[in-house]
């Protein structure tokens, strides 16, 4: 299958599952395949199908950091823009169902978050999550899959990051990090990026904070570690990219960060280093 050959495959993967549903659960950022880097954005969106309302939720409450990762989406943009580079992003709500868990994690539907109940996930069953792992999960997932073949067969092996944000408390205790990194046992990326945010003193940047990167099948597991692919779960605190100064910001910080990384020889490589949760 050549470059052409898997696009065409990844864009009919990305469109919707059923004509009873026009709902696309994924967006494909298009850039240079050969560059050496895919984004991904677990969850970019808090968007929801017709079908479902708001879950029964206010509005309020879904634009919090439980409907989504505030603030990512347009940062994904503008880093792929500027960098000339692909990204796969989600477009519906991490409450419909969140792909950064694996399919039998429980809190891969969430009947209750940071305190809110989901009303329109308060009694779903089996028969319901089997559809939303068909229709918005599994499409996100294999449009990860095919973007990652494709770069793989356009230029050197792909590193990835990943972009999400995370709350500046939680739960009534402060989070000092303006940023943290990610990872489980591959450092050639995430040590590295670590190191580079380091070097700005206004920055506190936290190793593995405020999350630990070892989560067995979320989509680092699943599409880097699992492969061999260098990469990096980057968490920015949302109230830094809540506004589009602060995107615009974060990305001038990142875009050299980034280009610099790619030039070191051994994140191209395929690599297996394992993980914790094995």
């Amino acid at each position: 299958m050549n470059e052409d050959e898997m696009l065409e495959k990844l864009l009919h993967n990305s469109s919707a599952p059923s004509t009873d549903d026009p709902f696309q659960p994924v967006e494909l950022i298009e850039g240079d395949w050969s560059r050496g880097l895919v984004l991904l954005c677990d969850h970019a969106s808090n968007g929801l199908p017709s079908k479902y309302g708001s879950l029964g939720l206010p509005a309020e409450e879904l634009a919090r950091h439980i409907g989504y990762d505030i603030g990512t989406a347009d940062l994904t943009r503008m880093l792929a823009r500027a960098l000339g580079i692909p990204a796969v992003m989600t477009t519906f709500s991490r409450l419909l169902i969140d792909p950064n868990r694996g399919e039998d994690d429980p809190t891969l539907v969430m009947r209750l978050s940071d305190g809110a109940v989901i009303p329109g996930n308060a009694y779903i069953d089996k028969e319901e999550i089997d559809y939303r792992l068909q229709h918005f999960y599994r499409p996100y997932h294999q449009a990860v899959t095919t973007a990652l073949a494709t770069a793989t067969t356009a230029g050197p092996g792909p590193a990835v990051v990943s972009i999400h944000s995370f709350t500046a408390n939680w739960r009534g205790w402060p989070r000092p990090w303006h940023a943290g990194v990610l990872w489980d046992k591959d450092p050639r990326l995430a040590v590295p990026l670590i190191e580079a945010l380091g070097k700005d003193p206004d920055l506190i940047v936290g190793d593995n904070e405020p999350y630990l990167g070892a989560l067995k099948n979320d989509t680092m597991y699943r599409h880097a570690s699992s492969a061999g692919l260098a990469h990096a779960l980057l968490e920015i605190r949302q109230d830094l990219i809540g506004d589009p100064a602060g995107v615009a910001a974060w990305c001038e910080k990142l875009v050299p960060i980034l280009l610099d990384l790619l030039e070191l020889p051994d994140v191209h490589q395929i690599r297996h280093f394992g993980s914790s949760v094995e």
